[in-house]
């Protein structure tokens, strides 16, 4: 086998058996004339409801539109104060400020880089209306006493999905913990469409319908408005090619853990990481929920700027490498009015500095990761 010079950080090129039956699910589509909703919409809905065990599933347009979608129809506005990390992606609270609410945010774990819950009950005041934990890289959050605390308060709970559809808490899969579950069906997602798409999980039966008519500019019946919605459906076309890939997509989160596992042993066995914390130069991800389903391989080099020299070394090795995220929410310009300052949020702040997520993609080759490992141990040598 030939030398490898190129391990790209996610390729969606390499799964050619499916081509046939995206074509065929693609000409079904074609031919039905039902390009909008429809029966392929309610499949998938029905086939994600009964994979994510919740009672509703209702597909939207973009991950970014089912968290908007949620906060509407929870009736979350104009000086509503909604709870959520500050280290995610910038969905997560663009949504709240684009609703005309403010997003609270709060530090996160430094271990599993989601919501620090015991500063979430410090953040809350009489504005409050919800908490949005994000499970982010694909590991669930510490839902219980989030929850308990929502419960207390009288909060509704938001789950930030978009990176962890099948990801479990305690053996329960995530999205139909809270009030409502927010998904992303992005390319480069555990389950990607071949475009935007995203679903929105419920089992209150009211909210679901809420959501509906929400969906489709707050219509019921079609031209009759007691509400103003907005344009958050879902193309048929990208259910059905979503359809596709659901009944493989245990599959796919099986070779991405079986992918983490070998970073883990080659890693651990180098003597320069540890996992999750330590005082080795390079940290693992660190799994404490029932189920990592690892939409980003996440390292963390302590050292300061060791992240961004060894980032530099991969690339001239031909080494695919990404920063999730190199500016956390309360450092952006958009937000600058809410007042925070460098050092509010340290461990975020430090999290932006230092991490590093490494290809993990499912189709990935042992000898690709063993080339991606011999690569950060040389760049330590």
């Amino acid at each position: 086998m030939p030398p490898i010079d190129n391990v790209p950080l996610l390729d969606l090129r390499r799964e050619p058996e499916l081509d046939l039956a995206l074509e065929e699910a693609f000409r079904r589509v074609l031919r039905s004339g039902h390009y909008i909703l429809g029966p392929e919409v309610d499949a998938l809905e029905a086939e994600c409801a009964s994979y994510l065990g919740v009672s509703h599933a209702l597909g939207v347009s973009s991950g970014t539109d089912a968290i908007l979608l949620a906060l509407m129809a929870l009736g979350i506005g104009p000086g509503d104060e909604v709870l959520c990390p500050t280290y995610t992606f910038f969905a997560t609270a663009g949504t709240i400020w684009r609703l005309g609410a403010r997003p609270i945010f709060v530090d996160i774990d430094p271990v599993t880089y989601n919501c620090d819950v015991r500063a979430l009950a410090g953040r809350i005041t009489s504005r409050t209306r919800a908490i949005m934990p994000v499970h982010l890289f694909g590991q669930a959050a510490d839902l219980d006493p989030i929850l308990a605390l929502a419960a207390d308060r009288g909060l509704a709970v938001v789950e930030d999905a978009a990176q962890a559809l099948g990801s479990e808490y305690k053996g329960r899969r995530v999205g139909g913990h809270g009030a409502f579950g927010c998904f992303s069906f992005f390319p480069s997602k555990n389950l990607g469409a071949l475009g935007d798409a995203g679903l929105l999980t419920t089992n209150d039966a009211a909210l679901a319908e809420r959501a509906r008519i929400l969906r489709t500019h707050g219509g019921k019946p079609k031209y009759h408005h007691q509400v103003v919605g907005g344009n958050f459906r879902i193309d048929a076309l990208q259910a059905a090619l979503l359809r596709v890939k659901l009944p493989r997509l245990d599959g796919y989160t099986a070779a991405r853990q079986r992918n983490a596992a070998l970073y883990d042993e080659l890693l651990l066995a180098s003597g320069q990481a540890a996992r999750g914390a330590g005082d080795r130069p390079v940290l693992l991800p660190a799994v404490v929920a029932s189920r990592h389903i690892y939409n980003q391989y996440v390292i963390r080099l302590p050292e300061p700027g060791h992240r961004d020299r060894l980032r530099a070394f991969l690339k001239d090795r031909g080494v695919g490498t990404e920063v999730y995220y190199p500016v956390p929410m309360h450092e952006q310009a958009c937000f600058a009015e809410l007042g925070h300052r460098l050092g509010d949020f340290p461990h975020a702040e430090a999290a932006a500095r230092q991490t590093l997520a490494l290809p993990i993609f499912p189709e990935l080759r042992q000898d690709e990761i063993r080339h991606v490992v011999g690569s950060v141990l040389a760049f330590f040598a």
